[in-house]
This record gives structure tokens, C-alpha cells and sequence, in this order.
């Protein structure tokens, strides 16, 4: 008999509707040892409640968030809010007894991010944090070489993420572009966990950072004729040391709301004396893989990928991957650990990692007031 994960959605938009997604395709990871259903959800939007009346699995639509964290039908929370609302809400979980998959970056701050941390701890309940783009094959290749000490010496390392959905100026302002509801760190809170997901999972923490960030667009339309303030972090570039084997290596970070032409693209590069390996979502289906030879020819090779996930589907191996595949593959992932399962698989995101984050955040933004470099604390 497999064990039953219960599920409810606090925040029914975007993310949301993508675990939703999710849940209902759950049938095609194969021996999996967990059964997921979503069987609550709550919104504060009568047109997005209406939206999960067609998820035949849902028992109770409401708007009061308390009302399904009562339910005795929910075993885990998936909680997917504007920042300025992680700390309370995630704080309702854990009190309710709930365990939880929080959206990054677990708090509007590095003060709300330890908070929850302590609330976890002291909870004793299974939480992880959102982090969807580890789990496509490309960079799951690029961990294993790492990890099986092919690249040598590392000399460089660089991650990123990069939108450009922020492009065109007349662009109705949202809750990310403001300081009250996304936070003073901006940019960095809304793409930084993807970015520092696989470095800090790999051991490489940063000792430092210089940053560099940029406000672009001060203002936008407000959607009532007006223009509204615009006071968050639009781009940031995030230049750490961090240290591999008693050796200090440079690691870029970079997050972008304005990279021309990007779409939605997350990156991963770590480069060697003996070799070198990146991947990126802009060709999917590529693995570059860097080879130093016999030292007078040094070889980038091509590889071709396919749909080898960390947990097995019915999808052939042939198949391209997409966002949806490493959403199932993230919450695949959170199941399995939860339920013991998780063996020598990537995992989600953990609190420690999402308040590490944080501090890397915090200390960005007294880089860029202070233009010098900072060490974490």
C-alpha cells in the first residue's frame, strides 16, 4: 500500500495552478512509492477558486487560509503568497501541524527567514523550499561531474537566471516591483534561491560578495491611468569566493528581470583545469562538456539529452523536458524525502539553504551600499 500525501494550496495563481498541474499527472512516475492528491485550496479570488472546481480531487475552495489548515484532510501545505506573507502564513502551517513547501525566498528578509527557520526546528515538521530547475537532466549532469571529480582544479563557477519580462516599460507594475510586498532585496528574492539551489547543495558557500545592482524602471503604470513607484532591485550580479578543497574559487551569481532577449533561462557553468561543464534551459536538450585532451587540442563536446529525470516516468527517454517535467520532479522529490524514500537523489531546497540565501542577500545589499566587498557573517 503506498503512503498518501494530502495535499492543500494556499495562493491558487501561478504556482498554484502548476502544482495542480502536478498532482494530476502524478500517475506517471513510475514505482513511486508515495500517492499525492490535492484535496483543498484557498484564494482570495472567486475567478481562481473557480478555476480548481475542475480538480475532480478537491473537497474544500475557500478563502480563509485557516479554515484549510484546520481540515483534517490536509497532511501538507503548499504555500505560494506574495513575500510580505511568507512569515505569517508559513508560521500557520507549522502551528496547525502541517508540513510545508514553501515558495522562495522563505521570507521577505533574512530577519523572517530565521524566524521560520526556529519555527521549523521547534515544529519537528518535514519543510523544504521551491526550487524547480535542479532536477532537469542537464543539470543533474553537471552535479555528477562535479561531484565525480572530473573538472580537476576548479577555476571558475557561475549560475544564473535570467527574465526578460521586465523589458518594456509599460509593463503594469505588480507586488514584485515594490519594496512593501517583494522586499528590499528584490530581484534576488525572486530568482536568487534558483540561482544558489545547486551551489549551495555542492558545498560551495560563499565567503564574500561584491555586488553589483540595478533599478532600472522607477516607476511603471499603475493600471488606473497613473504610474506607481518601482523601488525593487531589477538586476544583480553577485561576484563570491567560495572555497574547493582549502582553495578560494570566484563564483558569479546573476539575476536578471532585464536580460534582452531571455525568455526564462537558468544557467550552470563550472569550469576546471582537467574539464569543464554547463548546461542551460535556453538549449534543453544540451550538455556541454569541456575536455582538456592530450594538451595541445582542448575539446567542448556536444551531448545530446533526453528525458533521464531522477525519478523515473512513462515518458520515453528520447523525449524533450520542460518546466512542468522538473515541477513533478521537485515535488517528486519533497514526497520522497518526506517519506523517508529519497535515497542519494537531489533534494528540495532546505531551510538552512533558504536562510543561507538570505544572508547572502542581506550582505548584497551592504556590498552595494557601501561599494566594497563584504564578508558573510
Amino acid at each position: 500500500m503506498k503512503e498518501k500525501m494530502r495535499l492543500g494550496i494556499i495562493g491558487g495563481g501561478l504556482m498554484g495552478r502548476e502544482a495542480a498541474s502536478a498532482f494530476g499527472r502524478w500517475f506517471v512516475l513510475e514505482n513511486f512509492p508515495v500517492q499525492a492528491e490535492l484535496v483543498a485550496v484557498c484564494d482570495l479570488q472567486d475567478k481562481l477558486l473557480e478555476w480548481f472546481r475542475g480538480v475532480p480531487t478537491v473537497k474544500l475552495l475557500t478563502k480563509n487560509h485557516q479554515e484549510l489548515l484546520r481540515s483534517l484532510e490536509v497532511d501538507v501545505v503548499y504555500v505560494a503568497v506574495p513575500h510580505n506573507l511568507h512569515e505569517k502564513i508559513y508560521l500557520d502551517v507549522l502551528r496547525a501541524g502541517k508540513d510545508l513547501l514553501a515558495v522562495k525566498p522563505f521570507g521577505i528578509d533574512l530577519k523572517a527567514a530565521c524566524v521560520i527557520a526556529d519555527a521549523v526546528k521547534a515544529s519537528g515538521r518535514f519543510v523544504r523550499c521551491s526550487s524547480e530547475f535542479p532536477f532537469l537532466p542537464g543539470a543533474q549532469r553537471v552535479m555528477q561531474a562535479v561531484r565525480a571529480g572530473k573538472l580537476g582544479r576548479l577555476m571558475e563557477i557561475r549560475s544564473g537566471f535570467w527574465h526578460s519580462s521586465d523589458m518594456d516599460p509599460a509593463k503594469p507594475v505588480n507586488w514584485k516591483r515594490q519594496n512593501v510586498t517583494n522586499g528590499e532585496i528584490g530581484v534576488m528574492g525572486d530568482l536568487g534561491m534558483h540561482v544558489a539551489h545547486v551551489p549551495f547543495r555542492l558545498g560551495w558557500k560563499p565567503l564574500r560578495v561584491y555586488a553589483q545592482l540595478q533599478k532600472i524602471y522607477t516607476q511603471r503604470p499603475d493600471g488606473k491611468g497613473g504610474f506607481a513607484p518601482c523601488d525593487t532591485w531589477d538586476n544583480a550580479m553577485l561576484h563570491t569566493e567560495v572555497s574547493v578543497n582549502g582553495e578560494e574559487v570566484p563564483m558569479r551569481l546573476e539575476m536578471k528581470r532585464l536580460a534582452p532577449g531571455e525568455m526564462n533561462t537558468w544557467f550552470l557553468e563550472a569550469l576546471g583545469t582537467e574539464g569543464g561543464v554547463r548546461f542551460s534551459t535556453k538549449d534543453p536538450k544540451t550538455l556541454w562538456v569541456f575536455e582538456r585532451g592530450n594538451g595541445k587540442e582542448q575539446i567542448w563536446q556536444r551531448i545530446e539529452l533526453g528525458h533521464q529525470m531522477p525519478f523515473p516516468t512513462i515518458t520515453g527517454g528520447i523525449f524533450e523536458v520542460g518546466f512542468p517535467d522538473c515541477f513533478l520532479q521537485m515535488w517528486a522529490a519533497y514526497a520522497a524525502e518526506r517519506a523517508g524514500a529519497l535515497g542519494e537523489r537531489f533534494g528540495c531546497a532546505t531551510p538552512e539553504e533558504a536562510v543561507l540565501s538570505h544572508k547572502l542577500f542581506a550582505a548584497a545589499l551592504e556590498s552595494h551600499a557601501s561599494k566594497r566587498v563584504v564578508t558573510l557573517k
